[in-house]
């Protein structure tokens, strides 16, 4: 089990950040830090609540819990207390797809109400995300798998000051360009062949994207994110901002 267990450092920066602790007004929650982590079993192995090990107590009362905390945008605060201050000397985005289990397709309203869409895989989603220079997770949006990247970048960038954008050639897109030469960032994204006036590629900085690739792969270690059991994008932003505060505090 010791694989699923936080560290005492990562620890040391959700703690003030969870519900129920004693100083809290109503009921104390019950043993935070073991809750995090039966959390953090479900999202590593990918299993349904009904397995989670008796050590960590019922699963339906710690499954309740979980809904309540992901109401409370908790898992957000976890993150942002895990990630410190991006190192946004530059910045790099890009997309990743996962597939959604037959069980994550019957939210209320449907897989249209969510941001679930049919790809050449079948049904997916598609997580488009930001990373500052050392390829720590800044920001992310969840789109239906079949949109294109480029319409999430504003949300992503917008607010934010770095230095350049390094992108592959899915995010060539003249409104990007537009938006970066007026913030007078550093283009790094591979350009469509068919673009008439080519801009200038600094080819070292380019590599540099394997950063986020690298992110990407130990998002996916998670299984529950590698294949997306949760209906709805609540649930699912919610595993995904506590993987990245585990990775991002490594």
């Amino acid at each position: 089990m010791e694989r699923f267990v936080l560290t005492d450092a990562q620890w040391a920066k959700m703690e003030p950040h969870c519900l129920g602790k004693p100083a809290d007004p109503g009921r104390s929650g019950h043993d935070n830090r073991l809750f995090v982590e039966a959390v953090l079993w479900i999202v590593r192995t990918g299993s349904p609540w009904r397995d989670l090990p008796a050590l960590f107590g019922k699963w339906n009362s710690v499954f309740t819990r979980y809904r309540g905390w992901v109401k409370a945008d908790v898992f957000i605060r976890l993150f942002e207390a895990c990630s410190g201050q991006p190192d946004m000397e530059y910045a790099m985005v890009d997309a990743t797809i996962v597939k959604v289990h037959r069980h994550g397709q019957g939210a209320k309203g449907g897989p249209q109400s969510q941001a679930i869409g049919r790809s050449k895989g079948g049904m997916t989603t598609k997580i488009l995300a930001l990373t500052d220079a050392l390829g720590n997770l800044v920001r992310f949006v969840l789109l239906p798998g079949q949109r294109f990247d480029t319409v999430g970048v504003e949300p992503l960038i917008q607010g934010l000051s770095f230095g350049a954008l390094i992108a592959d050639k899915a995010f060539d897109s003249n409104t990007i360009i537009a938006d970066l030469n007026e913030r007078g960032a550093k283009i790094v994204i591979s350009q469509h062949p068919r673009r008439t006036k080519p801009i200038p590629l600094d080819a070292e900085m380019y590599k540099w994207r394997h950063l986020i690739e690298n992110f990407f792969c130990k998002l996916k270690e998670f299984k529950r994110i590698a294949m997306r059991a949760d209906k709805t994008d609540n649930s699912f932003n919610a595993i995904i901002h506590l993987a990245a505060a585990v990775i991002n505090s490594k």
